[in-house]
């Protein structure tokens, strides 16, 4: 089987989205979270093609348009990324709309506005446009938490470390400076790299984390680490772990709406605050509790993100299954 996808490339803050614009699967399902269940199950090859190497890097991050489901929206999409089929993407989102508008993929219905299902549920987003380009985009999130707190793992070199989970669109482990770890500033993407391939999967193999509303969206699939700014102007930093290999370049948006969860969950962030976040290369993305709500009983935010991205190239990707023997990428671990 052979299959050609036309994508556009882009960063956000640093961090890699590629949007297939063309060539993408059809899915059946009433809704994203059903597409993305689709998609896991017969066209996961898909994303290995066009995230992992050769085509892809370990750092690759992509996404896929979808008409919506509700016609009140605008657009629904499904997020690709070499730690897999992603429930909500903040930085992937920021990208993707950017090179929604700049392309002309979509038509919001709303100029500067944009109604977008993501499989984690709907997410509102503006954005700033000056000629044609896109200057910024802030999307209003999805219902972030804090799920657990004071919870342990034994971490190689390190010893053992404490640390809360949050959820922003995905479960983060949020591994904040304490005796055994006095801060990110402290180590390299290597060792940070390293060390969460191991307790990542510790925390799994110990702990549970399941969505109120969504079973479908569970596991611990980030880590993030946290310490000093870079900026004495900003609020936070942190380095965070997805995939196998990867350390975001970016803040990480729905790293920074769990973390904002976190925060205000403990009394250190109020509603309205901004919350200035820095990434390992000192990016930064402008976040703000937007509403306290509940989500089946739990206490919650609504949280939003800030930040631009700049589309930097186009290509047409073939995968030949028939003729290249790694025609699904690979990773060297």
């Amino acid at each position: 089987m052979s299959k050609s996808f036309f994508c556009v490339d882009a960063h956000t803050c640093g961090n890699p989205v590629r949007l297939v614009a063309g060539g993408g699967p059809q899915l059946i399902g009433a809704n994203m979270s059903e597409k993305r269940q689709h998609f896991l199950k017969e066209y996961d090859w898909i994303r290995t093609g066009l995230m992992f190497e050769p085509r892809g890097h370990d750092m690759m991050s992509g996404s896929i348009l979808y008409p919506p489901h509700d016609p009140a929206n605008d657009v629904a999409v499904l997020f690709i990324e070499t730690s897999g089929c992603l429930p909500m993407c903040g930085h992937g989102t920021i990208g993707t709309i950017t090179i929604a508008i700049e392309e002309g993929l979509i038509q919001p219905k709303v100029p500067g506005k944009i109604r977008m299902e993501a499989p984690a549920g709907l997410v509102l987003i503006e954005y700033k446009q000056e000629g044609k380009k896109v200057k910024s985009v802030k999307l209003k999130n999805v219902a972030s938490y804090l799920a657990a707190e004071n919870l342990q793992v034994e971490c190689p070199d390190l010893g053992l470390l404490t640390f809360d989970v949050a959820y922003g669109g995905n479960f983060y482990a949020i591994v904040d400076p304490q005796e055994n770890f006095p801060g990110l500033e402290n180590y390299s993407a290597s060792q940070l790299i390293t060390w969460s391939q191991t307790i990542r999967k510790r925390i799994n193999e110990k702990y549970t984390f399941i969505h109120p509303l969504d079973p479908t969206i569970n596991g611990c699939s980030h880590v993030l680490w946290t310490g000093k700014t870079i900026d004495p102007a900003s609020t936070a930093r942190n380095a965070v772990f997805y995939g196998d290999k990867a350390i975001d370049r970016s803040p990480c948006g729905t790293g920074t709406s769990a973390r904002m969860a976190q925060w205000h969950a403990k009394g250190k962030l109020k509603k309205g605050e901004d919350f200035i976040h820095e990434s390992f290369i000192g990016s930064k993305f402008t976040g703000r509790v937007e509403e306290e709500v509940e989500l089946n009983g739990i206490k919650a935010i609504i949280p939003s993100v800030e930040g631009w991205a700049k589309v930097f190239g186009y290509n047409t990707i073939k995968i030949d299954a028939e003729d290249d023997p790694y025609a699904h990428g690979f990773q060297v671990i």
